[in-house]
């Protein structure tokens, strides 16, 4: 019931009429997995340099329609940046403005749950262009990697620690590392996560 007042409340308050879609009901097992690459980590000054997002239809992964993109930033990326996730000011030549680039993820995850690990930073930084543009920020529901592992791990170790960090959940579900830091590959990767643990009775 509150969710629903929720979402009222924000369809209420959307300056873009065109954005109405993402209040639309989303298709039975759609998701939408996404990551970001940013300048830094501070979600009040940093800025995002690359989304990739990609398509989960029931166990299907939609590799084929994927969405990768760089965004310009006025903030420099930081050498400690660009040691994570490889991406210099060279690379960025054809990068897209970032009114630009919000419009075309909103376009591409529609009214779908979205899927991240450690989602709730991608999530702020997301918002940061979000809330100018349409007055809200994200009104989709949001589904956390590491939340689902944990709770499918917690009963298997003592004392509930559990160690929640990529590298362990990709090891943990025998999938590949395809490096990280790469914010496609990134949500790739936890999109296999996301497929393996709806399917996984315990790990």
């Amino acid at each position: 019931m509150l969710n629903r007042l929720k979402r009222y409340w924000m369809k209420k308050r959307l300056k873009d009429p065109h954005y109405t879609f993402l209040f639309e009901t989303p298709s039975k097992d759609e998701v939408v997995v996404f990551d970001t690459e940013t300048t830094g980590l501070n979600t009040k000054e940093d800025e995002i340099v690359s989304i990739g997002a990609v398509k989960v239809k029931g166990n299907r992964i939609l590799t084929s329609s994927a969405l990768h993109l760089y965004v310009q930033c006025e903030r420099n990326i930081s050498p400690e940046s660009i040691k994570i996730h490889q991406i210099r000011a060279c690379d960025m030549q054809n990068c897209i403005k970032p009114e630009e680039a919000i419009a075309t993820f909103l376009d591409f995850i529609g009214p779908r749950p979205l899927v991240g690990y450690y989602l709730e930073f991608d999530v702020a930084m997301v918002n940061r262009w979000v809330k100018p543009i349409l007055g809200i920020t994200l009104p989709n529901q949001l589904i956390e990697i590491s939340s689902l592992y944990y709770d499918k791990k917690v009963g298997k170790i003592p004392k509930g620690h559990v160690d929640l960090r990529f590298e362990t959940i990709l090891k943990t579900l025998d999938i590949p590392n395809f490096g990280q830091h790469d914010a496609l590959n990134d949500a790739i990767m936890t999109a296999i996560m996301y497929v393996k643990l709806k399917t996984l009775n315990q790990i």
